[in-house]
């Protein structure tokens, strides 16, 4: 069975994972290999069933794996982008979006609820079909399609043609107005969680499953990403990595220009979800448990917190004043 294929590219994860674990660039690293040989594996099947692809095309991933941010679980955000354009050509990469899907799932990797795949016709399009899309969405004034915008600001390509991607960026800046951009980009990211209370002491669950844990993916990652995400839309930067955009980003972006600090509290972040998180399956990896925690952690992790939400404040501020000087 084609299942059988597939479960040899889980157990090399799992054989690979206990030495990754603890090390987030390993870790990001073990998960590239594993959707690579999944790759490998649904483009073999798919030629088998219908000859080989009938078109340069480009596998793309979002989310965490597009930031290079994953936890030891993640579940599948990831697109395809092919040049020629027909209705054979679109059922032909549709049904290898499918098949890296399942292939993916059998891998380790839970579906996207959100059906951010490219077995969906939404994320699986010509180059022609992802400009009109882009533009689109740059045109239209909802909460969803800018949503749609940010998720492909963090697709980074893993297989294939990866200017694609390059390209269809730089169409997405070419297009859009700087500033509206921003301002629609701030509004949809604008709410963000406290993780401290007005005593200073983390905001844990209260009840459910997670209760006396910290969603470190809301309440500490999210300003991070969301600051250097808006940053980077600023700088009309390629890069998705949040410490990639960090790298790249000028200092007198940052509170009192020191970047080096939220840049080594963000990966220290990062390492503490490895850490101290339930890895027992995806949903758990974003939550901290506070009681692992030694005194100094704890204070630690406040600190991140803090820094990150004084951080994402800042960086609204500045594009705030910025769209208020009219600086395009």
């Amino acid at each position: 069975m084609v299942e059988n294929l597939y479960s040899k590219a889980a157990e090399f994860r799992n054989i690979h994972l206990k030495k990754a674990a603890h090390d987030h660039f390993k870790l990001n690293q073990l998960h590239d290999e594993v959707v690579k040989q999944v790759l490998n594996i649904s483009i073999k099947q798919v030629s088998i069933r219908f000859g080989h692809p009938p078109s340069p095309f480009c596998f793309f991933v979002m989310g965490s794996a597009g930031r290079m941010e994953q936890s030891v679980w993640s579940d599948q955000d990831h697109g395809i982008i092919y040049h020629e354009q027909n209705d054979d050509v679109k059922s032909y990469f549709l049904a290898l979006g499918k098949e890296i899907s399942k292939g993916l799932f059998h891998a380790g990797y839970p579906y996207c609820d959100g059906g951010v795949m490219a077995s969906n016709p939404f994320w699986c399009k010509s180059m022609t079909e992802w400009q009109l899309q882009i533009t689109n969405w740059l045109h239209e004034s909802s909460w969803e399609s800018t949503r749609y915008l940010l998720i492909f600001l963090d697709g980074r390509s893993v297989y294939g043609e990866s200017e694609y991607v390059e390209k269809l960026k730089k169409h997405l800046y070419q297009t859009a107005n700087k500033q509206q951009l921003l301002t629609k980009s701030l509004s949809n990211t604008l709410y963000l969680k406290k993780g401290l209370n007005v005593l200073g002491k983390l905001l844990t669950e209260t009840h459910g499953t997670h209760s006396g844990s910290l969603n470190i993916k809301e309440l500490g990652l999210f300003p991070y990403v969301n600051a250097l995400r808006l940053l980077s839309i600023k700088e009309r930067m390629l890069e998705t990595s949040t410490l990639l955009r960090f790298e790249k980003i000028p200092d007198n972006c940052f509170p009192g220009g020191n970047k080096e600090l939220f840049q080594q509290q963000f990966l220290k972040l990062l390492n503490y979800r490895l850490l101290f998180a339930d890895h027992t399956d995806y949903d758990s990896g974003h939550y901290l448990i506070v009681n692992l925690l030694t005194k100094e952690q704890t204070k630690d992790v406040k600190e991140i917190i803090k820094n990150g939400s004084a951080l994402f404040q800042h960086v609204r501020r500045l594009l705030e004043k910025d769209n208020f000087n009219g600086d395009d």
